[in-house]
């Protein structure tokens, strides 16, 4: 299962990216706390195309998904910074720079791509199906 979206350059766009990217991974039967996981990092790092970055030359930004086996890599493209995406170590008092370092706690790896002017930002999660052992698990049959 994979998806790439484009969506416009706007603040708006966080919560179409993670309705889409949940109804997508509920739809192929990923685990829900997975699930949370990732509309969690594709969230912040959206946000942070949004706060930090250009948009790509059509004046929109580019969310893709990946899942495959027991893994989902999601990856936000944009048009570039003056600075380059790192985990910030923000204060106790600090208002914002959170947003990588969770990504940094959430993911199994994260990293940053350049390709000419584009720049992806990407993170691998843990994706397990509800199945286990071939038997949906019983939290969604009691549900």
């Amino acid at each position: 299962m994979s998806s790439v979206v484009l969506l416009p350059y706007a603040p708006s766009s966080v919560a179409v990216a993670r309705q889409r990217l949940s109804t997508d991974l509920q739809d192929s039967g990923v685990f829900s706390a997975a699930i949370d996981d990732a509309v969690l990092v594709v969230s912040e790092l959206l946000s942070n195309a949004l706060r930090h970055a250009h948009p790509l030359p059509s004046g929109m930004v580019r969310v893709a998904w990946l899942r495959s086996d027991d893994h989902i890599e999601v990856a936000v493209s944009d048009g570039g910074a003056a600075t380059e995406p790192r985990a910030g170590r923000p204060t106790l008092s600090s208002l914002g720079g959170r947003g990588l370092g969770i990504v940094e706690y959430v993911a199994e790896s994260w990293g940053v791509r350049h390709d000419g002017d584009t720049t992806t930002v990407w993170a691998i999660l843990p994706a397990p199906s509800q199945s286990v052992n071939g038997q949906v698990a019983a939290l969604r049959e009691a549900g």
